[in-house]
């Protein structure tokens, strides 16, 4: 990026504070005004097509009545149908949806699948529900957003601290109220009730296909490379593993309960058995000769080639990264990195492969999976991975092609080819009436 680029993006994230609907706002316009978009269009651009806020009321297995609040924000459908996950965190915000739908909506486009962006969540600690409360929880918010989604409007999935069990109650619950077999309303399903085969590892996975990617056009091969992962839940957990079978030392992983770091590589296999039988799945008490606990903050700045931050948006800011050793950060969350944070891994030369690119292929499949659904034919997870990597690797070449052409990030070229191609459907469709 040219330096009045940096100077223009610290100007206007100063005012940010890692608030996540702001951050996106200030990517668009700079990417916009890269791409020379008019006011008028980036303004549509910014702005949710839809906001909606549902109060839940749920009945707790005591017999008292709590009140949760949810939201679903339609961001755009200029290219199609909405598309975007449902959260169950404590901390969601409805700018952090609105801002999770915008990312949805430029992920979508700068891979060139039919989608818009939607984006979901419930303010909800899933950690202290039981079963019965979230499944009372999950059909009474699908009850509530119900008359704004459906296969040909608006298609949830899961996100953070959301499963495939719970998208099976999503699925049949609007199955119930609408009297007709609702399958492709929503992707991330098991594969007995319509799932795709290959949707669980599909973010991972195309995690894995984008860092083997930009490490080809460095001169470099997965083969030895030093690895750090902060996030072992889905995302996470899949990309160190496959990044493992490809031969990388993953030395550093992370979650809510800590951190684990071993300079010759951790047993990645080992590690998610542990995980799969502790408590609440976390990292917390897994040990191994040459394994040491380091604080979970502390794998941002580990000494490695690549860094994978795969949990929540805004941790990578303005007071950690400078600390960041990483050449290369694959992002497979959503909004890691601040506009602050940005202009200094830019500053100091570090290659980061953007969220809208990185972690799409979690989208790619659900594509697949709302494709299969749509027909009743359902392919193998080999066809499934192999148009999985046909997608990302022809994104990725998109990208960094872009990139080189206009001399900017990877980031601002991701977003100015999104851009280019919500800007090109608005253009073409004109604004009713």
């Amino acid at each position: 990026m040219a330096q009045k680029d940096s100077g223009v993006l610290a100007q206007a994230v100063q005012a940010v504070e890692a608030n996540p609907y702001e951050m996106f706002k200030t990517q668009v316009r700079l990417a916009g005004k890269k791409l020379g978009l008019s006011p008028d269009l980036l303004a549509i651009i910014e702005t949710p097509e839809r906001v909606l806020e549902v109060a839940i009321p749920v009945r707790m297995d005591d017999g008292h009545i709590e009140v949760f609040t949810g939201y679903r924000v339609q961001h755009s459908s200029v290219r199609g149908p909405c598309k975007g996950g449902i959260r169950y965190h404590p901390a969601v915000t409805v700018d952090e949806v609105k801002a999770l739908a915008g990312w949805m909506t430029l992920k979508c486009a700068v891979v060139d699948i039919p989608f818009g962006g939607g984006k979901g969540g419930i303010v909800c600690d899933p950690t202290k529900l039981s079963e019965g409360e979230l499944e009372r929880l999950t059909r009474r918010y699908t009850a509530m957003i119900l008359p704004l989604i459906g296969p040909n409007r608006d298609i949830p999935a899961p996100d953070v601290n959301t499963t495939a069990k719970i998208m099976n109650w999503f699925m049949d619950t609007a199955t119930a109220l609408r009297g007709e077999p609702m399958y492709a309303i929503v992707t991330g399903k098991d594969v007995a009730v319509g799932g795709a085969r290959g949707r669980r590892e599909a973010t991972g996975r195309g995690v894995m296909i984008v860092t083997q990617e930009v490490l080809a056009r460095l001169g470099k091969r997965v083969e030895g490379i030093r690895v750090a992962v902060q996030g072992f839940g889905n995302v996470g957990s899949v990309a160190a593993l496959l990044l493992h079978q490809s031969g990388a030392k993953v030395v550093g992983v992370a979650d809510i309960s800590g951190g684990l770091y071993n300079p010759n590589g951790l047993n990645i296999p080992e590690l998610l058995e542990y995980v799969e039988h502790s408590p609440k799945r976390l990292i917390a008490g897994y040990s191994a000769p040459g394994v040491s606990a380091i604080p979970a903050e502390e794998v941002l700045t580990l000494d490695v080639d690549v860094l994978v931050p795969a949990a929540l948006e805004g941790q990578i800011t303005e007071r950690n990264a400078g600390q960041i050793k990483a050449k290369i950060i694959v992002e497979g969350a959503n909004g890691p990195t601040t506009p602050e944070a940005d202009v200094i891994l830019e500053e100091r030369g570090r290659i980061v492969v953007p969220d809208i690119l990185a972690n799409a292929g979690g989208v790619v499949v659900s594509y697949f999976e709302w494709v299969q659904n749509l027909q009743y034919f359902y392919w193998d997870e080999t066809e499934t991975n192999v148009k999985l990597a046909q997608i990302m690797r022809r994104a990725f070449n998109d990208v960094w092609t872009l990139a080189q052409e206009k001399r900017v990030s990877l980031r601002i070229a991701a977003q100015i080819l999104a851009l280019s191609r919500v800007a090109e459907a608005i253009r073409l469709r004109g604004i009713f009436p």
